[in-house]
């Protein structure tokens, strides 16, 4: 009988401990993103994107907008990494983004952005068009 116990209040352990260790997981993914805006002193953009997460692709679209210092239009091709992932729909939901940047025929860009899932996007790449901000603004993501 007390072998018994003994035995249930192991399983009882590996299972908590199982179900911890599972619940706690977050991996990397990689992302690619091509976003236009354009505007002045009120940009607005969108864009596709696709999310590579333990070998699948999964498509998804951007939207936002930003308010500050900013004249002009450009598209950006990010490319970067979605830091604390526990599935793919992790990456969905709004953004919060404050950077600066500039493009006149062609320069770069990055910024690191962070949504209520704890998802973090650290993103760079090249920007074409002519454009100067220093802005606030967000960002939408939703899968396809």
């Amino acid at each position: 009988m007390k072998m018994h116990r003994m035995n249930q209040t192991a399983a009882m352990a590996l299972l908590l401990l199982t179900g911890f260790a599972t619940a706690s997981f977050a991996d990397t993914g990689t992302v690619s993103v091509v976003f236009t805006k354009g505007g002045f002193i009120v940009d607005v953009g969108g864009g596709q994107g696709v999310l590579t997460f333990r070998g699948k692709r999964y498509p998804f679209t951007v939207s936002g907008m930003s308010l500050g210092l900013s004249i002009g239009a450009s598209t950006s091709k990010f490319v970067g990494r979605a830091l604390n992932l526990r599935r793919a729909g992790d990456l969905a939901g709004s953004y919060v983004v404050a950077g600066a940047g500039g493009a006149v025929a062609g320069g770069a860009g990055g910024a690191q952005l962070q949504n209520a899932n704890g998802v973090i996007l650290q993103l760079s790449g090249a920007r074409i068009g002519a454009e100067v901000s220093a802005a606030v603004g967000g960002v939408t993501i939703t899968m396809q």
